[in-house]
């Protein structure tokens, strides 16, 4: 198996909701919801693939503006190729293409936190979310 790295390669929204099932995030995505699925890859400015062959195995979606701050959205890799460094590669070709000034921002799955930490990650307790729906009030 030879896993071959790709930057802004076109993603077409089925093979993006495949490889959310291999990984185990499509739990956390609206994965039965392809114009917003379409949306998503469509709309980021930043995304790393991972392929064997023809099968996507990995990717690495991220918006940006390259300088000051780049949001990572999805980090996910097929459990059949995991523990082989995809994700690792995925996140250093993704800062890789970020300014040095640019920092790396995401919120990640409880089960995952130890995998960002042993990465370098640092836990930040300042994150406000405003969920899907809500409205701030004029």
């Amino acid at each position: 198996m030879t896993v071959k790295y790709e930057m802004n390669r076109a993603l077409s929204p089925e093979d993006f909701v495949d490889v959310l099932e291999r990984s185990g995030l499509a739990e956390r995505r609206p994965t039965g919801d392809l114009t917003t699925m379409r949306g998503m890859v469509e709309n980021t400015n930043l995304i790393v693939t991972a392929w064997d062959g023809d099968l996507l195995v990995g990717v690495a979606r991220s918006m940006t503006d390259f300088h000051y701050a780049c949001y990572l959205s999805d980090l996910a890799v097929d459990r059949a190729f995991q523990k082989q460094s995809i994700g690792r590669v995925l996140l250093r070709l993704t800062t890789d293409k970020l300014g040095p000034q640019c920092k790396l921002i995401l919120v990640s799955a409880p089960a995952a936190n130890d995998y960002y930490s042993a990465l370098g990650f640092e836990k930040n307790e300042r994150t406000w979310v405003l969920p899907r729906g809500k409205q701030i009030d004029s």
